[in-house]
Order: C-alpha cells, then sequence, then structure tokens
C-alpha cells in the first residue's frame, strides 16, 4: 500500500527570536488526543533527533525556554491550543478552566500537530503539521520511518530565518 505524500505546513509568531531558545521540554496538552505510549514514544523521539541537530537540548526541570506538545488525529476531531483565552497556561497538571475558548480548528486523520510556546509571554511561538503520518494498522518500524521522515521534512526551516 503506497501512503500518499505528507503534507507539512508550519507558522511562526512574527517578530519572535528563535535564537534565545536553547532548551525545551516536552508538556501535555490537555484535552488534546494523543496516541498510546509507544507512538507517543516514538514521536517525541523523532522530534528529539531533529531538536537535537538544531542545537536544542532536551530538559526535564521547570526552567525550559520552550515548552513543546503535540496532538494528534486518527480522526477528523478539535484541535485544542494550550492557551485558554484565560491567559492561564491548560498543560498537565496545571489546569485552569476556559476550556469552551480553547478550541480552534479540525486535525484531519493521520495528522501531526506539533506546537511550541514561550513560557514567559505565554504565547505560542510556532506551530506546524504533518498530515498522512500516523497510520494506526501499521508496523512499529514502518511507523517509526515515517514519523522520522515527517518530522525532518517539519522541522527542516526551523528556526524560521528572522525577516
Amino acid at each position: 500500500m503506497a501512503m500518499s505524500a505528507q503534507d507539512v505546513t508550519s507558522n511562526a509568531m512574527p517578530g519572535t527570536d528563535f535564537s534565545k531558545y536553547h532548551t525545551y521540554k516536552w508538556i501535555a496538552i490537555e484535552g488534546a488526543s494523543h496516541p498510546n505510549q509507544i507512538v507517543d514514544a516514538q514521536i517525541k523521539e523523532a522530534v528529539d533527533s531533529q531538536l537535537a541537530t538544531k542545537g536544542l537540548t532536551k530538559t526535564t526541570g521547570d526552567k525550559a525556554d520552550l515548552y513543546i506538545g503535540y496532538q494528534t488525529s486518527v480522526d477528523q476531531q478539535k484541535e485544542w491550543n494550550a492557551y485558554s483565552m484565560g491567559g492561564g497556561p491548560r498543560w498537565g497538571g496545571m489546569g485552569m478552566g476556559g476550556m469552551a475558548t480553547a478550541t480552534s480548528s479540525t486535525i484531519d486523520i493521520g495528522t501531526i500537530v506539533l506546537d511550541m510556546y514561550d513560557p514567559s509571554p505565554k504565547q505560542l511561538v510556532w506551530t506546524g503539521r504533518a498530515t498522512k503520518t500516523l497510520d494506526p494498522s501499521n508496523n512499529q518500524e514502518k511507523n517509526q520511518k515515517n514519523l522520522d521522515k515527517a518530522m525532518q521534512k517539519l522541522l527542516k526551516n526551523f528556526p524560521p530565518k528572522s525577516k
């Protein structure tokens, strides 16, 4: 079975100085859909290896320059933003209300949405999506290859060049 080509799109907050980001930490976006632990590990591994080539270091401490979260879709569903309209972060362990104000758009089947947040101004600074990336029926090895390819493509132009 030939899988059609992956589409990747990304968007960055204008005026963001990406050279100041050196460390990142994974966060769980509340309300977002996540795959099983194996696929979760595969996604993080694929992103980690790409970000390492960009000179970013993963940390588990609270002092990370960037918070990175992702969400997946194996069927069409709502996409969530980690910051609600109330201005507070909404990721695991620090839940704030305002769920209804946080929905944004619909994610297509097999898509991964990767979001990067600057924790100090509490804003989304980069978002990217890769479609046709997840196939739950595929074997693990094939999924990892697919993910690696998709994340390489997605993060190819990260950090964005300053205009």
